[in-house]
């Protein structure tokens, strides 16, 4: 029995041609003849199939497609290839493969109503959110013994202690980059001095917090939607509530406590670790004393700054946190579902977190803290 599929062209004896398809026609031997078939020239009366071994579906469309194209008659077929034929025929549609796109006019809109309808309906679960928070915050005041205190103390040590090597090293390189760059700038001016003025004030008042904030959220925010994203699809969310436990008073709220909690400390570490990187850049590269950095420090810095960072971070927490869990409860279907809540807790925290950031100079500005 022949393993492949061929084809021979002969003519008629009413003067017409006929095509015979022989051997095995399967979708495993037609890819070395299928261009050869559609690239045939003149055209075909009949297509004759007496000389098929084996045939499948892909056989079936190729033959229904060339007896289509040429307006051919098919003969010679079995039972059982006649079957595969009419399946064939039965599917056979006019329609084009892809959907007629809509105009210019018409694709813009329809887009624009989806995106204010997804945002109303986030806002929406936002707002539901909060409120369930609200009511679980309620509870635990009333019956305090429900406050699990160890998972919150888990969380504080995942949130802040462990995070404590990457805050600490990415805030001593900021700092060195902000001392390195604005001496070459201030140089210019012959006030290479004011560089502890620049270090001390961007990092306490801005940086240190800001930066940490998007640390958190990057590494902890993405933990918090993914650790109850695969709880829901696991289903054990459900098996909580199955069994009387509110998951926002077990998974949501020492989360966010835990945010709100170790921000300003890792806010205010991060700042000293940036300090103390501008001084050690200081000493090298300008022959500024690095205890005299210090000093200036103090001197140099008011104290509305440090309390301007520290204002800003349990804010900064709260959003990562709520901004986390509200994604990882969102979680349904399947898991891609967890990866997309993932990322986009991540990039809705750092979003949040840069605006509020902006409000919150501009406050601070209007009331003499500029």
């Amino acid at each position: 029995m022949s393993a492949e599929a061929g084809y021979s062209v002969d003519e008629t004896g009413g003067g017409g041609r006929r095509l015979a398809l022989e051997g095995a026609y399967l979708v495993s031997t037609v890819g070395r003849i299928d261009q050869d078939l559609y690239r045939l020239e003149g055209p075909i009366d009949e297509i004759d199939l007496s000389g098929i071994e084996q045939f499948d579906t892909v056989g079936a469309w190729i033959t229904c497609k060339l007896a289509r194209e040429h307006e051919a008659t098919i003969t010679g077929h079995s039972d059982r290839t006649k079957r595969l034929l009419e399946a064939i025929k039965a599917t056979d549609s006019d329609e084009g493969v892809r959907p007629p796109r809509p105009a210019v006019w018409e694709r813009v809109p329809e887009r624009m109503g989806e995106l204010v309808y997804d945002f109303g309906h986030g806002f929406k679960g936002i707002i539901g959110f909060l409120g369930q928070i609200l009511i679980a915050c309620g509870v635990l005041i009333r019956h305090p013994r429900r406050f699990r205190g160890k998972a919150l103390v888990r969380q504080i040590e995942l949130v802040g202690v462990s995070a404590l090597p990457i805050v600490g090293l990415m805030s001593f390189l900021i700092g060195i980059v902000i001392a390195q760059q604005g001496a070459v700038q201030l140089q210019q001016f012959g006030a290479e001095t004011l560089t502890v003025n620049l270090v001390g004030r961007i990092t306490l008042r801005e940086l240190g917090v800001l930066m940490t904030a998007i640390m958190v959220a990057g590494r902890s925010g993405s933990a918090f939607a993914a650790q109850i994203g695969t709880m829901k699809l696991t289903e054990e969310v459900d098996a909580m509530r199955t069994i009387g436990i509110s998951p926002v008073e077990a998974l949501v709220i020492p989360r966010i406590l835990a945010s709100v909690l170790m921000m300003p400390l890792l806010g205010f570490y991060a700042a000293v670790c940036a300090i103390i990187g501008g001084a050690v850049i200081a000493e090298f590269a300008l022959g500024i004393p690095f205890l005299n950095f210090l000093q200036r420090i103090k001197d140099v810095v008011p104290t509305y700054d440090l309390w301007v960072g520290m204002i800003k971070a349990p804010v900064f927490g709260l959003i990562v946190g709520l901004a986390g869990c509200y994604q990882g409860m969102q979680v349904e279907d399947n898991s891609e579902q967890v990866g997309l809540r993932t990322t986009t807790a991540v990039v809705s925290a750092i979003f949040m977190v840069i605006v509020i950031d902006a409000f919150f100079a501009v406050f601070f500005s209007n009331i003499g803290w500029g």
